[in-house]
């Protein structure tokens, strides 16, 4: 392997090897690290051509010395003073700096003398000898983003002055919640799947049962148009809302809308509506149109007929919060809507004629001015989604729920959504996330998400990473980010590769975790960070640094043959029995998980499958070991269990009580578990081989506090938590 191109990786951040599961090192070819990097912006250069690489390389560091100031700095929040690196001229005079705070207020200023500050390095750059000094600066920074800019210079630098830790509960809390897929939730009043009212009506169901968070799925935006795209963890955006979440009856509108509530009286409306609420899976189309027919008449009466002047300031003001990420999602849904109307195969912007391709084009300019109302009618959906949401995070405080909401940040974003069209400079378009081969998917897995660019992420000062974070905290309690070894490494594959083929490419994780600990402190939000999987020791040691919870479930937490036992459980980590990937409680009782994969070929050959069969009845031995050990299940119980063909209400309830007994500060149930559904929310490998992201729980929020299973492992987590 060529000198340069490693320099290129080692500059770039892509390792040339890794460690896969079992200890193996695995070395990347040169061809695919090329392909990576240019993936990540570099030039498109043979993997051998070291001349080539070696003028990137110059002219990239020639670049970098070229700037004063670097783009982002993170300080300690409350330190008396900082240092700053700046690199200039060996002869430059005397300069001012400036430090604004993020509300504008001079939070200090003086100047940098000619030959002040230790010296840290040189480089020749247009034929002038140009000095790297430290210096010391008195600034005391509050917590927020700050800029410093520099006399003479028109780029400036970023200052997060940030925490040294996430938000935590107070000590000794160890609270439960519930965890369910909110487009699952049932009611006779819905229009196919579950709403922001439903939400709200789960709120009192939650707080009898003993429960402190209410667990959702990303809620984060789809694609209205194509809503057959209905995986949450590939959205089109992580800073706004899925819109097919809003209760279109409990808008405001739709009660001064005589036009909207007659179209929902006719009969023919209220069959489409019967059916839908009667599906056994969501029909995510069928609901869509229902809902965007009903609040494009809303829209318009809000609009027209002239909503009242409360209401009006309340979108305005919502518009000038969200500001431009706001107006590009609402152009996103409005083009999408609009090429479609026109005939085309509009599945995302690279489909739209080329000069729509830019958010800044002039094109895209006349069409939000041809078309204002329609752009209009997207965010003012955005609007009525996120005034619902945060009406429900108000009910949870007025419940007593000491978390309440608790969201999911999902790793990436769909290539041809909303957020890769208008900040697709920070994304690495064409490039995959994955995982490596491993124990649970030999063949290892692309996601088909883009991974952010790390070095263009960085010069953007973070904006996309920081808005989606604020997104999914405001309102909530909790967050969890969905794999998140992502804000160290992530694994990622060029266009074309699998993931044999794959590399890790590193990120500026003290500095993202820096924001994600600002974020945290100003939300009052707890972080869980989802480390399932490969992990590095020093990610693991870098996440309990920031004080992210870890994430540990009980199917995976072994000790040799059995499981352990719960006071081996961490004190900084969510526990929980599964997850949506993951089989049911009920499911993995029967190994329903394991027929599904075998009847879908996911395995790699029949005697794959026959081998899991044979593990999974001897793991149901383990456990029922490891509730005996726990004086929970005797053995007279743990034969009756073992003999049956499904879990029992007792052993279900013994099994949570076990994991409840954990010092994990939060413990999570799933809906399904305790409603003993046995399939699972999602099987990973398969797109339209299983009901997906479609699957409704089987009764009615309000009906589930009566049944006894839901109280006997209420009252056994309730007990277990203290």
């Amino acid at each position: 392997m060529h000198e340069a191109l490693l320099r290129a990786c080692a500059r770039a951040g892509l390792a040339r090897d890794y460690h896969d599961v079992f200890g193996h090192r695995i070395e990347v070819a040169p061809a695919q690290l090329a392909a990576l990097l240019h993936q990540f912006g570099w030039g498109a250069h043979a993997p051998g051509d070291g001349a080539a690489w070696h003028r990137e390389i110059e002219q990239r560091e020639d670049a970098a010395w070229r700037r004063a100031l670097p783009p982002v700095q993170v300080v300690a929040a409350g330190a008396p003073g900082f240092a700053l690196r700046v690199r200039a001229p060996h002869d430059a005079p005397a300069r001012g700096w400036t430090l604004h705070g993020e509300d504008g207020r001079v939070l200090g200023s003086g100047r940098l003398l000619p030959g002040e500050g230790a010296e840290h390095g040189r480089r020749h750059v247009d034929g002038v000898e140009r000095i790297e000094r430290v210096h010391e600066l008195a600034a005391e920074l509050p917590p927020g983003y700050h800029r410093l800019s520099l006399e003479g210079e028109d780029e400036s630098l970023l200052l997060i002055a940030a925490p040294a830790r996430c938000h935590l509960p107070p000590e000794g809390e160890r609270s439960w919640g519930i965890a369910v897929q909110l487009y699952a939730l049932r009611s006779e009043r819905q229009w196919g799947m579950g709403d922001f009212t439903d939400l709200a009506e789960l709120v009192p169901v939650a707080a009898q049962l003993g429960a402190q968070a209410i667990g959702l799925n990303p809620l984060h935006a789809l694609f209205p148009d194509d809503p057959g795209k209905c995986s949450p963890y590939s959205p089109s955006s992580r800073q706004h809302l899925n819109v097919l979440y809003i209760d279109v009856e409990a808008l405001p509108e739709f009660a001064a809308c005589e036009a909207a509530r007659r179209l929902v009286a006719e009969p023919a409306f209220q069959q489409r509506l019967a059916s839908l609420r009667a599906s056994e899976f969501v029909n995510h189309a069928g609901v869509a149109a229902a809902k965007l027919e009903v609040l494009s008449l809303l829209h318009r009466h809000f609009a027209e007929d002239g909503a009242d002047a409360q209401r009006s300031a309340a979108f305005v003001a919502f518009r000038a919060a969200r500001g431009e990420a706001l107006q590009r999602q609402a152009l996103f849904d409005a083009l999408q809507a609009h090429f479609r109307r026109q005939g085309l195969a509009a599945w995302g912007w690279p489909a739209w004629p080329a000069e729509y391709h830019d958010p800044a084009a002039p094109a895209v300019a006349a069409f939000a001015r041809e078309h204002a109302a329609e752009v209009d009618f997207h965010a003012w959906l955005q609007w009525a989604a996120d005034e619902q949401l945060q009406a429900v995070a108000a009910r949870c405080r007025e419940a007593g729920l000491r978390i309440g909401l608790y969201q999911d940040l999902a790793v990436s974003v769909d290539r041809n959504g909303a957020d890769a069209w208008s900040a697709r400079a920070v994304l690495a378009a064409q490039a995959s996330v994955g995982a490596p081969p491993d124990a649970l998917g030999p063949l290892g897995q692309d996601w088909g998400l883009p991974p952010l660019a790390p070095e263009r992420l960085r010069e953007s000062g973070y904006r996309l990473f920081i808005d989606s974070l604020r997104a999914c905290m405001r309102g909530a309690g909790a967050l969890r980010i969905d794999h998140v070894m992502g804000l160290t490494r992530i694994f990622c594959m060029a266009p074309g590769a699998t993931p044999a083929d794959g590399a890790y490419v590193y990120y500026p994780a003290e500095e993202l975790l820096s924001i994600v600990a600002l974020e945290s402190q100003r939300h009052g939000c707890v972080v869980i960070g989802e480390d399932l999987g490969t992990v590095a020791d020093a990610t693991r040691a870098l996440l309990a640094r920031f004080a992210l919870l870890s994430y540990r479930l009980l199917y995976f937490e072994r000790h040799g043959s059995g499981f352990k036992p719960p006071a081996a459980y961490p004190h900084d980590a969510l526990a929980a029995i599964g997850t949506h990937d993951l089989a049911t409680l009920q499911g993995w009782w029967a190994g329903a998980d394991l027929h599904t994969r075998i009847r879908l070929g996911i395995l790699p050959g029949p005697q794959a499958g026959w081998q899991q069969l044979h593990e999974r009845a001897a793991e149901r031995v383990q456990l029922m070991a490891a509730l005996d050990a726990e004086g929970l299940q005797g053995l007279e119980g743990a034969a009756h269990a073992l003999g049956e063909g499904t879990l029992g209400t007792a052993t279900a309830a013994a099994i949570h009580a076990y994991l409840a007994r954990s010092p994990a500060r939060l413990m999570m149930v799933q809906a399904e578990d305790l409603l003993a559904q046995q399939a699972q929310v999602n099987v990973p490998g398969t797109v339209d081989q299983h009901p997906n992201w479609r699957r409704r729980l089987a009764l009615p929020a309000g009906r589930w506090a009566d049944e006894a299973r839901v109280q006997a492992i209420a009252a056994a987590v309730c007990a277990g938590r203290g």
